[in-house]
């Protein structure tokens, strides 16, 4: 992994940095591109944008490693109040919510993973009551175990319950193999953490070639496979899986985040391919922001230079 790509990924959870960044003015307009608003109706603007390009979407109310269960309450309910702005538009399956258990209480040092399936519960009723669903993100590799037991709770009263996958982690082909089975629903991410060696794939090219064996359990399993990537080499190595193994447009989907690739994907929802953006929203950007930062140099050489223009 490049020294700049461990620093970001290492600054993503240092608040000194962050206090400094989230106060530089010039950053805003930067986070702008990645973050769909602080507010709720600021993102529900965006949904209603997508959704006319033909784009699907998942909701994803920032925050992340909360050591207070009265915040984690807080995610509960903003999560409620998100559903419940996106029941009036009626979009059934294409507006569903993504949430990270870390900010459910997961992270809480006595009880953490009972408190976010208690807290996260209401959240997948009320999506599966709209008529939708919710996708459990995944966070760093500590958490991976969790995360899968939370998921195996939730689906037991909705199946439809999303899993998310990483396939940087050497672990990650065997749980997708588990995972691959009817109904189950698997977003395949390369993953965005900084990780050490003894879990995970340090070299792009390996971490290019996991993802592809991942991608090709979940296309030929039973379940619904989600690819989360820019990457045009693995969103083409997707459409070869989709037509040897003969799966109809209804049975995979493509993710890609807001704000990155946003032409590629209105040519891929227009192919006739369902196409699901990642749209995250809230005040607590920090994290997410500089995870982005630190996948594309793309991404970091826009923010410098915005940085160059302002100064």
């Amino acid at each position: 992994m490049p020294v700049l790509q461990q620093a970001l990924l290492a600054a993503s959870r240092r608040p000194g940095l962050r206090r400094v960044v989230t106060g530089t003015p010039v950053t805003r307009r930067v986070v702008d591109r990645f973050v769909a608003g602080e507010t709720l109706p600021e993102a529900l603007d965006v949904v209603r944008a997508l959704a006319a390009d033909g784009i699907a979407v998942t909701l994803d109310h920032l925050g992340e490693d909360v050591t207070d269960r009265s915040e984690a309450r807080r995610t509960r309910d903003a999560y409620l109040a998100a559903l419940d702005g996106l029941a009036p538009l009626q979009l059934g399956r294409r507006a569903e919510v993504s949430v990270k258990l870390s900010a459910f209480g997961q992270a809480l040092p006595v009880g953490g993973d009972d408190v976010a399936l208690e807290l996260v519960r209401p959240v997948v009723e009320a999506a599966t009551a709209l008529g939708t669903t919710v996708t459990l993100d995944m966070e760093d590799s500590g958490t991976v175990d969790s995360t899968l037991g939370v998921l195996a709770e939730l689906r037991r009263d909705h199946p439809g319950t999303g899993a998310v996958l990483q396939a940087m982690l050497h672990r990650t082909e065997d749980d997708a193999r588990a995972l691959a089975v009817p109904g189950s629903r698997v977003r395949l991410v390369k993953g965005a953490y900084r990780e050490p060696a003894a879990v995970a794939y340090q070299d792009k090219a390996d971490v290019d070639a996991a993802y592809a064996r991942c991608l090709e359990v979940l296309v030929r399993g039973g379940g619904y496979p989600m690819a989360g990537t820019h990457d045009p080499a693995m969103v083409e190595r997707l459409l070869s899986l989709v037509a040897e193994t003969g799966r109809t447009p209804d049975s995979y989907e493509f993710q890609l985040l807001y704000g990155i690739r946003p032409d590629e994907q209105v040519r891929l929802a227009a192919a006739g391919h369902t196409v699901r953006a990642y749209v995250p929203y809230g005040a607590d950007w920090y994290g997410y922001f500089m995870r982005r930062l630190a996948e594309r140099p793309a991404n970091l050489q826009f923010f410098l230079r915005s940085l160059a223009t302002r100064s």
